[in-house]
């Protein structure tokens, strides 16, 4: 039987949902281990934890990540072939959120808003293997032998260090699994100014990615020459030709938000008519800027605490 470190990074003193909703829903699985990892520096507190836990599986959640029951089974079914080492699923917008955090949930979870990542925040398809594109952090099962052999983390980087130690997992000849049924409910960001800079941290993680990894994506990119595009549509203003791919943008834009209000029925869809802009606009300054950053330096954090809530073996304390 495969045993699993849970492992959750949290500000100092900060409140743990995912801890109290694992004491919820399955207090008394003797498979895993809960893992707190205390500090400022999220990458080096995981990789800190990971050198503390003692299971299989290290299964990486946020401090807000509720997850369903069937995750762990999910995560040892997976594992059990030895050429997977990663296992994900995404991260779905709860239905108590309120009416921003969903518009937010729908931009992300769109085609037309994220692209290639929109699936990790919708439950889509049969399990298959995959992409970094398709995997989130805050629902990440990774196979323990493979994280210390490869070092865990890199700590230069936060955020985008999932994507980039999975680009050398894949490079190491392992696989990587998404799993749609393997579920956390997670909250958006609550004010449209949390979610600006939730889209710029995104685009400038991306950019500090490409300069340590000289790996290059063509998708990953294209949120900044949507901002190229623009800035050049300013200046040639009155250049029809010029013009034209932004009608097609905004056309596209349009069908995509209907699409949404007529499977929802929710009218507030009818404002990712100016969400997906919006993002991607963000995204691609976030990625300019990542670029621009130069090498990011390792943060060094030295009042990282690391507490076990739960050891294998053991029900949830009282």
């Amino acid at each position: 039987m495969s045993t699993v470190s849970i492992i959750i990074p949290v500000k100092p003193g900060g409140y743990v949902a995912a801890c109290q909703h694992l004491k919820k829903v399955m207090s008394d699985d003797p498979r895993y281990e809960i893992i707190l990892a205390e500090g400022s520096a999220p990458s080096q507190q995981r990789n800190r934890a990971a050198r503390e836990a003692v299971g299989d599986i290290l299964y990486f959640l946020d401090d807000d990540s509720l997850i369903v029951p069937e995750n762990l089974d999910c995560c040892c079914e997976a594992m059990s072939d030895p050429a997977v080492a990663v296992v994900g699923g995404p991260s779905l917008t709860p239905d108590e959120d309120s009416w921003l955090q969903q518009l937010f949930g729908q931009a992300l979870a769109s085609k037309f808003g994220s692209g290639a990542v929109n699936n990790r925040y919708r439950s889509f398809g049969q399990t298959r293997k995959t992409t970094d594109k398709e995997l989130i952090l805050c629902n990440l099962a990774v196979r323990r032998s493979v994280f210390i052999d490869l070092k865990g983390f890199n700590e230069c980087l936060y955020p985008n260090e999932e994507n980039e130690f999975m680009e050398r997992v894949t490079s190491a000849g392992y696989s990587l699994l998404h799993v749609p049924s393997m579920l956390v409910f997670r909250s958006q960001r609550n004010t449209l100014k949390a979610f600006i800079r939730q889209m710029f941290n995104y685009g400038r993680g991306r950019g500090q990615q490409t300069l340590i990894t000289r790996s290059y994506s063509v998708t990953s990119f294209i949120p900044l020459f949507f901002v190229a595009y623009l800035f050049l549509s300013l200046v040639y203003i009155k250049n029809l030709i010029l013009l034209s791919p932004l009608v097609i943008y905004i056309c596209a834009a349009s069908v995509f938000s209907l699409s949404v209000l007529q499977r929802t029925g929710r009218l507030y869809s009818l404002l990712l008519l100016g969400i997906y802009p919006l993002m991607h606009i963000v995204n691609g300054v976030g990625l300019l800027c990542g670029l621009l950053s130069g090498k990011p330096d390792q943060v060094q954090d030295s009042s990282i605490r690391i507490r076990i809530i739960k050891r294998l073996g053991e029900s949830f304390p009282e």
